[in-house]
Order: structure tokens, then sequence, then C-alpha cells
């Protein structure tokens, strides 16, 4: 996407709120990574999909410093519940200056730890960011948590176009991501679409 395109839609989209402004920023001035931040454009595509959606109950794998939990706060019920889970401890003190809706349940830890801790909770969305080497895990770990006609949204499956670059298939984050593409395209128990949409997201949907 051209800068000047991605101008073109930011102008003739929702703008952020202030809220997403002053992560973003923070994020910007805080992090050594800022790439990995959800985005305009994509924050509003949570928030769109959770509006349509309306949600109950969410999960989060990846929480980063809440830009994205902020955006699926959008449509979630008026006592709904979005639990979160972040491994780096060092974004705590921030992340409770963000997540500021009571519906939110921050978790801090390793993800698979977490993960079982929750099991037998059932989840209307899960967004799945974080480790890309532990795609697989995370997806086979959430799928009996995610009700019957309930979504998965997977970040980062394009991963820079690396997914498809032979220069890449030794690098462990990409062969994670490929695996884990490999096994949704072959899953017959979901439908799902991969967008192209800033690093790639892919929407699934669980059958009834």
């Amino acid at each position: 996407m051209t800068p000047e395109l991605e101008e073109y839609l930011f102008a003739h989209s929702t703008k952020q709120s202030a809220l997403l402004q002053y992560i973003e920023q923070k994020t910007n001035q805080l992090t050594t990574h800022p790439h990995m931040l959800s985005g305009a454009l994509q924050g509003e595509l949570l928030r769109m999909f959770s509006l349509m959606i309306k949600p109950r109950r969410i999960l989060e794998i990846g929480t980063f410093t809440g830009y994205s939990a902020n955006c699926l706060l959008g449509g979630l019920a008026c006592d709904g519940e979005l639990h979160t889970i972040e491994k780096n401890d060092e974004l705590e003190d921030f992340l409770s200056e963000v997540l500021l809706d009571e519906r939110i349940h921050l978790h801090i830890g390793d993800a698979k730890e977490v993960l079982k801790q929750l099991i037998d909770s059932q989840f209307d969305v899960v967004f799945i960011d974080a480790d890309k080497r532990e795609y697989v895990e995370y997806y086979n770990l959430v799928f009996p948590m995610v009700r019957p006609g309930g979504w998965i949204l997977a970040d980062n499956t394009v991963w820079d176009g690396h997914i498809i670059d032979p220069l890449y298939n030794n690098d462990k984050q990409t062969q994670g991501l490929q695996h884990f593409n490999d096994l949704i395209a072959g899953d017959d128990r979901v439908e799902k679409l991969m967008l192209p949409m800033r690093d790639g997201i892919t929407l699934i949907y669980k059958k009834p």
C-alpha cells in the first residue's frame, strides 16, 4: 500500500479516539518495536468487527500496549468480559494506565499457561497476536474455547510478504506462520478468509 493510498483510507475512515492516539504516541516513545501496534486502519477493522458480532466474551493473546484491546471493546456487551494476555511484565504499569474499562481482565504471563487456566471458558471472539512460532499451539488450545459460530482472528499472517519469500524459509517465526496458515487452510471445521490489510489478518469462523 502506498503512503498516498493509506492517507486516503485514513481520511475516509472513522478517526482514532483520543485514547488510541495516546497509546500510539506512547508506544512509539516507550517501545523498541512500535510497528507491533495494530494501527489505525486495522484497529478500526477490529472495532467494526466487534460492533457487527456484538460479543459477550473476547479473548486476546498478545496485549502489547493495549491498542487492539481498546478497539475490540467497541461492540462488547455492557455486561461482557475481555480477557487479554501479555507476557512482557514490563508493560504492566503502562497497561494499567490505558486499560481503563472494568470489563477488561489483564493476565500477565506465558499465554499457554494462562490459557490452561481459562480452559473451561467460552469465547465469542479470539484475537491471536503473540509469538508467531506458537500460533499453532495457541490455535489448538483456544479452539475448544470458541463457541460454535464464534470467531478467531489471527494477526500478521502475511508477515510482510515473508510468508512466500524463500529467503525466509529458515526463519522460525516465518515457519510458525507458514505451519499455522497451512493448518487453517486444511481445517474443514472452519471457514476462513486471509486479508492483506497491514501485515495480514485471517478471519476464521468456527462452523456451528
